[in-house]
């Protein structure tokens, strides 16, 4: 059962069959045959020398304004061989892999999945500095399998609170329809723990068979690739297709854009094998006749979506969200300025999350302030999300920008959890 192919889902993922020489870069040395130099001070030259300098990556870029080089003057300085003139530039700490430059680049040249992990891992190789708060958080990582520093029994202390039994499939010692992956900050990160329980209670009420890794679960390793720590990813990998194998599910279902993304698109080209994976969004949606007839509680709001960079942009997850949120009784959805392929990242990808103090003193302003203030303009009082990292970020965003209390913000899963459970009043 582990390895079964599922069904076409909605999202394009952008599965590449093969293997082709861009991506062997993006997975770690030695899991995959590559023509290309193993050398990060050289594996740039195959991937960008199609690069036209047309400057379409900087224009998308969101945080180009305060690189030292945009990714267009960064290939240019490649290319000549001045790698370590972009390398003392804070230009590898900025990127947050929106995709942005990756969807609007011409020669379809990926720049979020090998140019910027090839300079931090050229950075790492070269013993630079990093940023403190990074580097903890991939020590971490190394140290605890998740990049908070928790230890693995407290992974399952969120499921006290769920309510509903919360199944660990090394106890069960039985085959699950879902094998359902937690991830890291939704297992231990207190405003996280509340999207882990509302999912379990949903998953719960609609007949779902489902189990949780519990204390056996580790980081699936995305944003560590991204940050790049080839080695670490490597690992992660190693470590995570063994408990995949481990254990007989009909399919992964995941509340993690990050998880998915990898899980999709690089643990395949990584391992040679394909797991059968759904963020919940797409998972639930496709459950809808036996999700609508539990949404009895009306939510009286007006309620405007976040599209996150992986789902989106760069796996075309849109029509999914939107339907849920469309099926529970009382909202009223209105889209925001640059949504869907051009929504604007809330700036915690791609190491992002452990990179705001570095932002900041370049910036000066943190992107998931300049997105609320998006969100305010619809009028909408509540901002719905589908990320663990955005319910802490966009809460972050209301108090820095002067307006919290003006809206709220909420998982999907957690409006779904009231639709079915809570009394039908306003979520607060």
């Amino acid at each position: 059962m582990p390895g079964r192919i599922r069904p076409g889902g909605e999202g394009l993922h952008r599965e590449d069959t093969e293997l082709s020489g861009d991506m062997q870069s993006a997975v770690p040395a030695g899991s995959a045959p590559s023509s290309a130099s193993s050398d990060p001070r050289t594996a740039w030259k195959a991937e960008f020398n199609p690069c036209i300098q047309c400057g379409m990556c900087g224009g998308a870029c969101p945080l180009a304004s305060a690189m030292e080089y945009t990714p267009r003057h960064s290939i240019y300085l490649l290319k000549e061989g001045l790698l370590d003139q972009v390398l003392k530039s804070n230009t590898l700490w900025l990127c947050v892999s929106c995709y942005n430059c990756t969807a609007r680049c011409p020669s379809g040249l990926k720049i979020t999945d090998v140019l910027f992990p090839a300079l931090r891992d050229a950075a790492i190789s070269a013993g630079h500095t990093l940023p403190a708060e990074f580097k903890k958080a991939l020590d971490n990582t190394y140290r605890y399998g998740n990049s908070l520093g928790e230890g693995p029994r407290k992974r399952i202390e969120w499921t006290k609170g769920a309510g509903v039994p919360v199944p660990i499939i090394g106890q069960l010692q039985r085959p699950v329809e879902a094998l359902w992956l937690v991830e890291c900050y939704p297992s231990y990160h207190p405003r996280n723990q509340r999207q882990a329980q509302a999912m379990a209670r949903v998953l719960h009420a609609t007949g779902v068979d489902f189990a949780i890794l519990g204390p056996e679960e580790h980081c699936v390793g995305d944003c560590e690739r991204l940050s790049g720590e080839a080695g670490l990813f490597e690992s992660l990998v190693e470590y995570n297709t063994s408990l995949f194998d481990k254990y007989e599910y009909n399919e992964i279902v995941t509340g993690d854009p990050h998880a998915f993304n990898s899980l999709t698109r690089i643990y395949p080209l990584a391992t040679g094998r394909r797991y059968p994976v759904r963020h919940y969004v797409e998972f639930l949606a496709a459950r809808m006749d036996a999700l609508r007839p539990l949404l009895k509680n009306r939510i009286e709001a007006k309620v405007t979506y976040h599209d996150n960079c992986c789902l989106g942009r760069m796996c075309g997850m849109y029509e999914s969200p939107r339907e849920l949120l469309r099926a529970i009784p009382g909202i009223s959805l209105v889209e925001m300025p640059f949504a869907r392929e051009n929504a604007l990242c809330c700036g915690g990808g791609g190491g992002g999350m452990w990179l705001d103090t570095v932002i900041w003193q370049a910036a000066h302003e943190r992107l998931s302030d300049r997105r609320i203030a998006h969100a305010l303009s619809t009028g909408a009082e509540v901002l719905a999300v589908s990320c663990p990292f955005e319910a802490s970020r966009f809460e972050d965003a209301l108090k820095s920008t002067g307006n919290e209390g003006k809206m709220i913000v909420k998982d999907i899963i957690e409006l779904l959890d009231e639709s079915i459970s809570a009394p039908g009043v306003k979520p607060a």
